[in-house]
Order: C-alpha cells, then sequence, then structure tokens
C-alpha cells in the first residue's frame, strides 16, 4: 500500500497524507479530517517507506547502544528504557556488545550516516575511542560512565547508593563492613566504592577488607572467597553488583556460613530475580529504565560538539530482603 492509495480512501491529498504520518505540527486540517486520514491508514495496513523517510529527513531514525556484555542482567533493564524512548520517537534501537567485535567493529557494520546517535555503555579495550566517534561526525554520550577527557554524559547517583546500603548495615549494628567492589578500571566501581568509603567514615567506622571482582557470579563467588580467608572476617559485605552477589552468596554457603544469620549481604542493583534468591537478597533499587530513557532524549537533541554532564537522581530505594540482619552476638 503507498500513500496515494491511501489518499484515495480518504479523499485528500497525497500531501495531506504524509504530514499526517510525519505528525507535523505545522499541519492545519480539520480533526474530522485527520481521523479519516488515520483510519485509512488503519484498514490499508500502510507503513511508511523508511529509507524514503530517511533520504527525505536526512535521518536514519535508529539509535545505538554499546554495552560491556549480554551477561550482565543490568543492561537488560536499560536496554527497555532505551527501546521505549527510541520507539516513542519512531526510531528503532540497534545493541551490540564488547564482547563481539569491539566498538570499531560495530561502527564499522552499522557504516556511515545509519543512526542518528550513540549511546555508550563500554567500549571494551577499544583504543583512539574519542576519535573514532568524533570521524563517525554522529551525536554520542557516555551512558553511566565517565571518562576524563569527555565532558558528554549521563550517569546514575552511584555514589548515594552505596552510602544507602552501608548505612543499612551500620542501623543494623554491624561494624565490620567489607565491599566487594567492581572491576578496577570501571568508573562505576570507582563511585560506588567512594560511597562505601564516605559512609564508613561517617559513621566512625574504618575501611573493611575489600576485593574487586568483574560483574559476573563467578567473579563475585572468587572475591567472596578472598574476604573470608582473612583473620577477621567480615559480618557484612556491601557488593558492588546484583549479578556478583548471586556468586558471593553462593561462596558463603560453601563455607558452611548461614545467610543473614552469620553474614549479611546487600548490593547495587534491584532486578526480579533478587527476590528469587535463597534468601532473597536485599538491594537497592536504581533508575534503570528512566537511565536508558535519559540517554536516548538526549540524543534526540544532541549535537555532535555538544556538551552534557548529568546525574540522574531519579527514584531510588533500599529494598529490604532477608539476606540482611543483626550481626551474630558472638
Amino acid at each position: 500500500m503507498t500513500l496515494a492509495d491511501v489518499a484515495a480512501m480518504a479523499k485528500v491529498d497525497r500531501a495531506v497524507v504524509s504530514r499526517v504520518v510525519n505528525d507535523d505540527p505545522t499541519l492545519n486540517i480539520r480533526p474530522e479530517t485527520r481521523q479519516r486520514v488515520l483510519a485509512a491508514i488503519k484498514e490499508l495496513g500502510y507503513r511508511p517507506n523508511v529509507t524514503a523517510r530517511s533520504l527525505r529527513t536526512a535521518r536514519a531514525h535508529m539509535f545505538g547502544l554499546f554495552i560491556p556484555d549480554f551477561a550482565n542482567p543490568v543492561y537488560a533493564e536499560i536496554i527497555k528504557g532505551a527501546e521505549a524512548a527510541a520507539a516513542a520517537l519512531g526510531c528503532v534501537l540497534v545493541t551490540g556488545s564488547a564482547t563481539g567485535a569491539g566498538l570499531g567493529g560495530y561502527m564499522d557494520l552499522l557504516g556511515p550516516g545509519r543512526i542518528d546517535g550513540l549511546l555508550l555503555a563500554g567500549s571494551g579495550e577499544d583504543t583512539g575511542l574519542i576519535e573514532q566517534l568524533d570521524r563517525a561526525a554522529v551525536p554520542w554520550i557516555m551512558l553511566n560512565r565517565r571518562s576524563p577527557a569527555v565532558d558528554r554524559y549521563v550517569i546514575l547517583d552511584d555514589e548515594r547508593a552505596a552510602r544507602l546500603a552501608v548505612g543499612h548495615l551500620v542501623g543494623l549494628g554491624h561494624r565490620r563492613i567489607a565491599h566487594l567492589a567492581g572491576p578496577s578500571g570501571a568508573d562505576t566501581a570507582q563511585r560506588r566504592f567512594a560511597g562505601y568509603s564516605a559512609a564508613m567514615r561517617e559513621a566512625g567506622l574504618p575501611d573493611g577488607p575489600i576485593a574487586a571482582a568483574d560483574y559476573t557470579p563467578a567473579g563475585g563467588a572468587a572475591a567472596m572467597g578472598s574476604l573470608l580467608a582473612g583473620p577477621h572476617p567480615p559480618t557484612a559485605v556491601f557488593v558492588a553488583n546484583v549479578a556478583s552477589a548471586i556468586g558471593a552468596m553462593e561462596r558463603v554457603r560453601e563455607e558452611g556460613l548461614e545467610i543473614p544469620r552469620q553474614m549479611s549481604i546487600v548490593a547495587v542493583h534491584d532486578l526480579d530475580l533478587a527476590s528469587y534468591l535463597a534468601p532473597p537478597l536485599t538491594t537497592v533499587r536504581m533508575p534503570l529504565e528512566e537511565l536508558g530513557r535519559r540517554g536516548v532524549s538526549l540524543l534526540n537533541g544532541l549535537k555532535p560538539d555538544d556538551s552534557v554532564e548529568e546525574i540522574l537522581a531519579g527514584p531510588m530505594a533500599l529494598i529490604t530482603r532477608a539476606s540482611t540482619a543483626p550481626p551474630p552476638e558472638d
């Protein structure tokens, strides 16, 4: 079906149909005429020619999102929000990861002019990042990560999330609180460690033992093993990521300890799976979907050389479940 078919059924000019389809704000027609056009579009099953629209508007109507790893469930929530925001703009979202061809391969596959903007949540080991993106001549924003040389990012308030988690453990009476941190080079891990350390100082406590891990269950299990091997094991652990916490909890059980009677655990990010763990995991809920939506919204009006430095406060809450309790009396 074509514009001409819709125009013939609605008894209007083809230009009117085109402007209705593209939501032209300057179009001035009677409401009943607009409804007649929309009814004809629905009855005929008309779909706009995306290629023709892109040529006409000089836009691809497509956004890119590059993430570190599809295995991290946190990114599923971010993708959900970004897809919804893109769809509301009449666009689609194309997602790639650092575990595939890397950022360079991802950009090569897309080719010039195929996306209107890029959200960059992870780049793997790619070098010359800024130069590569600038050569692509598309707007781009770092999503929940920062780089010293970049003034274009939107992030979550990870420091606040860490302080909320540690404050909960302190309020329960814990004094030996360890931190199972993220990868040492990750900006999110650095911000969460800063929040952990600040909360410990505010409570008059020294930093507990700290072990770094990647954001995977296997990494969390290995790091928890090192925390438990010290001469004075902690009674509580603040974990930087919910995926790491899954492995950490399993390692605690393997060591013959009970959660939360002998070990309390709280993690950043609240996903549905957290409530189905044994025991259900206490978490800090972060606005992940809103982060994806905000990233696309900023991209839609961003010029390639614009600066964006935004911390998305958003709704944040401690979700208390059965993985945290007061420390053992002995």
